[in-house]
């Protein structure tokens, strides 16, 4: 470790956010973290920085959490050997920055934007999916609604061809003896059907 390391040992927590509060105002440093000494209620805050931010840190830090509650002790290493290392981030420390928890937590953080996004992805890929399926039901009913009218069309169409036809046979045909040999069409004068004779011989008999 470098940096310079601060420490303020103070009777209370009240005393030691407030040298933690004023480290951190009056000067370069960055806050450690804190971590409470067994028995009598002592915590002890951790900094570090420059040599001369950590100095001055502290001694503004004295005076103000001496306010609050009394200041047990302060201490400022210039260089801490890297052996002490482990006592000052020990896992007792609280607030202090592990770099394999933010390893960690970078994966963690990572894994679930990548699973947000696959999420996104397969949302947009349904939503897609959706769409198209609407549009090919869309289509199939127009397909269906158009056979529909065009079948009830050919419907009337024919019923209307057969009228026409039954008419046109009708008016080519005598509608005396309905002999398509008749030169007779309906209309004209009775005696002109080639069975006229027949029919009145029929009706002679009958009488």
């Amino acid at each position: 470790m470098k940096e310079a390391l601060g420490l303020i040992e103070t009777i209370g927590m009240a005393a030691a956010i407030e040298a933690a509060d004023t480290c951190v105002k009056s000067a370069n440093v960055e806050l450690i973290g804190y971590e409470l000494t067994r028995g009598q209620g002592m915590v002890t805050v951790k900094i570090k920085g420059d040599v001369g931010a950590v100095k001055a840190a502290v001694e503004s830090a004295k005076v103000s959490s001496a306010k609050v509650n009394k200041v047990v002790s302060t201490l400022v290493i210039p260089r801490p050997a890297q052996g002490i290392q482990g006592i000052i981030s020990s896992d007792s420390t609280v607030g202090i920055e592990r770099e394999e928890d933010n390893k960690k937590q970078a994966l963690k953080d990572n894994k679930e934007v990548e699973i947000v996004k696959e999420e996104a992805k397969q949302d947009e890929k349904n939503k897609e999916k959706t769409v198209t399926e609407q549009k090919e039901t869309l289509n199939i009913q127009k397909k269906t609604e158009k056979e529909e009218v065009e079948k009830k069309e050919e419907i009337v169409e024919s019923k209307e061809n057969i009228k026409q036809q039954e008419l046109k046979e009708d008016s080519e045909t005598c509608n005396i003896c309905h002999d398509a040999a008749c030169p007779r069409r309906k209309g004209q004068p009775k005696n002109m059907c080639i069975h006229y004779n027949e029919m009145q011989g029929d009706i002679n008999g009958r009488d």
